[in-house]
């Protein structure tokens, strides 16, 4: 199975992401170094007693350590039309960090701030996006980026009459907001 082949090196790379030592995970998991660092060879066979501690401990759902290697890596996921906007996925729905290419379309009026969990960071591909934190308007033209904590009551929308197009990066809890399509959208 290449899943379990695959197991052993996210397994470390997750522990290493967190800056982590054999000892440091094996004392916060109740799970020996030695058998982190078998799993992580491949010389030990994982079961759910190990890896359930292990994943809560790392922060990953099982899940991402198991995924399927999949050898076409391309992202093939639709696009969600919502409020006029089209949200095409740039990565995985089970990677880390997700990536949309954003279409904002012309409004006649700026959109109410919302305020959501979350950290955004966003570059302009083309168009003029007015981007609204708390009272400060900000006008960004193609080739700027910004970022920005989504605790911040903030909005979004395209300048000048044409559409903006945006590549957004969200953490794992401001995309959620984003996603998911209204049921009444189209």
């Amino acid at each position: 199975m290449r899943e379990l082949d695959a197991l052993g090196p996210r397994l470390r790379a997750a522990r290493r992401l967190r800056g982590l030592t054999l000892d440091e995970l094996g004392d916060r998991a109740g799970v020996s170094p030695s058998t982190i660092s078998r799993l992580e060879s491949g010389k030990r066979q994982a079961n759910l007693e190990l890896l359930l501690p292990l994943s809560r401990h790392l922060g990953v759902r099982i899940d991402d350590l198991l995924s399927p290697v999949d050898a076409d890596p391309r992202v093939r996921r639709p696009s969600i039309r919502r409020h006029g906007h089209v949200i095409a996925p740039l990565t995985a729905e089970t990677a880390p960090m997700q990536t949309y290419k954003i279409t904002y379309p012309p409004v006649e009026r700026v959109p109410a701030p919302r305020v959501h969990d979350g950290y955004e960071w966003l570059y302009v591909l083309s168009g003029r996006l007015l981007l609204v934190l708390d009272e400060t308007r900000t006008e960004l033209e193609p080739g700027e980026a910004a970022e920005f904590d989504t605790r911040v009551p903030h909005s979004m929308s395209a300048l000048g009459g044409a559409p903006a197009e945006v590549i957004s990066i969200f953490s794992d809890a401001g995309m959620r907001v984003h996603r998911y399509a209204d049921p009444d959208e189209g």
